[in-house]
């Protein structure tokens, strides 16, 4: 299975956001290419917030090149088997923590957003990650800071894709 074909699987069996979730589909059906950063009428990115080990904090890094307090995530890369494969590893990358673990149950939710040309938008799948006990983050290249928020320091931190995300992981992680 090529990691298009695991997202359109992933994509498929996602119940949440059902319009944004088809509009994923149909970019993906209209665009062979549309799972790298290549295709430049968007790109599917896969992401992952990262929760520490109790459950009471999450992990966002303020990335360098926007400025903004984020999720772990990005482009999808050919060594990349699934989605799945794709959050870990950015979340990995970006955070300096291995042992991470995808809670169950698929993405916690969708998110199109614009990005500077030449591509004109990221289809973001966004799972939520479980930190190790003991969990030390480094500071990528990619960061100018990584930080441990409380979820409602997160919201208020993040934009609206990054409070509905923390949202979306409470609820998963059932809080």
């Amino acid at each position: 299975m090529t990691l298009y074909d695991d997202a359109v699987l992933v994509l498929k069996e996602y119940a949440g956001q059902p319009e944004l979730r088809d509009d994923y589909l149909q970019h993906l059906a209209d665009h062979p290419d549309g799972m790298w950063k290549d295709c430049s009428a968007g790109h599917v990115t896969a992401s992952a917030l990262v929760v520490d080990p109790a459950g009471e904090r999450v992990l966002l890094t303020l990335h360098r090149k926007l400025e903004m307090w984020l999720q772990m995530g990005g482009h999808c890369e050919p060594e990349d088997a699934t989605l799945e494969d794709a959050a870990l590893r950015e979340a990995w990358e970006e955070s300096g923590i291995t042992g991470l673990v995808l809670l169950g149950g698929g993405p916690v939710r969708l998110d199109r957003h614009p990005i500077p040309g030449p591509c004109t938008q990221h289809f973001d799948v966004q799972y939520t990650a479980l930190a190790p006990a003991g969990a030390e983050p480094e500071i990528s290249d990619e960061s100018l800071d990584l930080r441990w928020f409380s979820y409602d320091d997160a919201e208020r931190l993040g934009d609206s894709s990054v409070a509905a995300l923390v949202r979306a992981a409470r609820e998963r992680l059932g809080g």
